[in-house]
């Protein structure tokens, strides 16, 4: 090989060894944003209403994506937090209200994922409380044994089970005649369709993921030159989440949804028992295990490490996974208490399915609150070559506009319906 055919090698490694070095935040959250709570929107969706909230879910591909880019540029240009960034600017009333509001979401979002990981533990026989005490217990080893990194190339790897979905919506093998048909008739006015739509909303574009792929960034020490390989990692994430979550709505669609507003789901038994008729009664049931498992568990990372993130930011610490227990007690001794008093929730026996769709109808109607925050610091504390220029500020204030009223006008008429 010529020296110059060795240089350009020796170039094109390093930068596939940028590339996959800044690679993981936006992959981890979006994964994450997969979790138990758009399952159940999703299944619920495809059962009671077959394939019409599907534009939807497609929709929300750019919206996701470019709200969390939002938090790429805040992170790489400001070197802070999304918390520390509402103290700056809007001093520490400010911070605190944002901090309720994301700490409350996580609290809901949190118990939505115990309480899968629990049904999923149902499923083969396995008692509430012992399958919550063993991941709690196993959750937090793994997160005081190792760093960021490690704890995110785990992440990753519990995630990639969620491509299980995908396998089930195509061996559904849905009817294309009943899905064109179903995606021209949109019951708008309905009150349940508007619940459902508010949740599907709500389970996309959350406090928690927000806030969460700034922090992640930070922790990791990503920089400016990481901008473009995490743009990419971001959008990459964000078709998969809602490809996936398009799949779980397709596969209960053809499982229970006969497109009539009929069909309703109460337990993650009773949404598994769908897949069951698709694939059989063992390979469905371990299929579902694994793939909810694998959302639910990334989850439960992304939420604990969030509220530990935005806990140790009031006290004035930022603390980070590289830090050994020890030294950093405020930070784990936060993500132990997360774990401990959602577990004690869930193992009380609360109805999942009621506490989900709650959860992303209170996401939903918060959204509009994170969305003008966000589009607030990225118009004013950015430096200039980050700043979004006119023409992209007024796209993004006029979908971010969009999508908050539908999601609010969702959430109110689907709730007092």
């Amino acid at each position: 090989m010529s020296e110059a055919g060795m240089l350009l090698q020796a170039a094109t490694l390093r930068r596939l060894r940028h590339l996959l070095a800044a690679i993981g935040p936006g992959l981890v959250v979006m994964l994450a944003d997969t979790e138990t709570g758009s399952v159940i929107a999703a299944a619920q969706s495809g059962a009671h209403w077959g394939y019409r909230m599907l534009p939807l879910l497609l929709l929300l591909i750019p919206l996701l994506y470019m709200a969390q880019e939002l938090t790429i540029r805040l992170a790489l240009g400001t070197g802070k937090s999304y918390g520390e960034l509402v103290r700056q600017r809007w001093g520490r009333r400010a911070e605190l209200a944002s901090a309720a509001l994301l700490l409350t979401s996580c609290l809901g979002a949190l118990a939505t994922q115990l309480s899968g990981l629990a049904g999923v533990g149902q499923l083969f026989g396995i008692p509430v409380w012992h399958t919550i005490g063993l991941l709690c217990a196993l959750i937090f080893i793994m997160v005081c044994t190792g760093s960021y990194r490690s704890v995110e190339r785990i992440a990753i790897g519990l995630g990639v089970f969620e491509l299980a979905f995908l396998a089930e919506a195509w061996l559904a093998r849905p009817d294309p005649g009943q899905m064109l048909a179903q995606l021209t008739q949109l019951p708008l006015g309905n009150h349940d369709f508007l619940l459902l739509a508010a949740a599907n909303i709500g389970t996309c574009i959350m406090p928690w993921t927000l806030c969460y792929q700034q922090s992640a960034m930070l922790d990791k020490g990503l920089t400016l030159a990481d901008l473009k390989p995490a743009r990419l990692d971001t959008l990459i994430g964000a078709i998969l989440c809602q490809v996936i979550t398009a799949g779980i709505l397709i596969a209960a669609a053809a499982a229970f949804g006969n497109g009539a507003g009929g069909e309703s789901l109460d337990t993650i038994p009773q949404i598994a028992g769908g897949f069951t008729l698709l694939l059989g009664p063992t390979g469905g049931k371990l299929l579902f295990a694994l793939a909810l498992s694998g959302g639910a568990l990334v989850a439960t990372i992304v939420v604990c490490l969030s509220s530990a993130w935005t806990l140790g930011e009031l006290a004035g610490k930022r603390e980070s996974l590289e830090k050994h227990p020890l030294e950093a007690p405020w930070f784990y001794g936060s993500f132990a208490a997360m774990l401990m008093v959602t577990g004690a929730l869930v193992s009380s026996g609360v109805n999942l399915v009621k506490l989900s769709i709650a959860t992303s109808v209170a996401n939903a109607l918060l959204l509009p609150v994170m969305l003008a925050g966000l589009y607030w610091l990225a118009s004013r504390e950015l430096p200039p070559p980050l700043k979004p220029g006119r023409g992209y500020r007024l796209l993004l204030a006029a979908l971010f506009v969009l999508v908050a009223g539908f999601s609010l006008y969702s959430g109110l008429v689907g709730s007092l319906g």
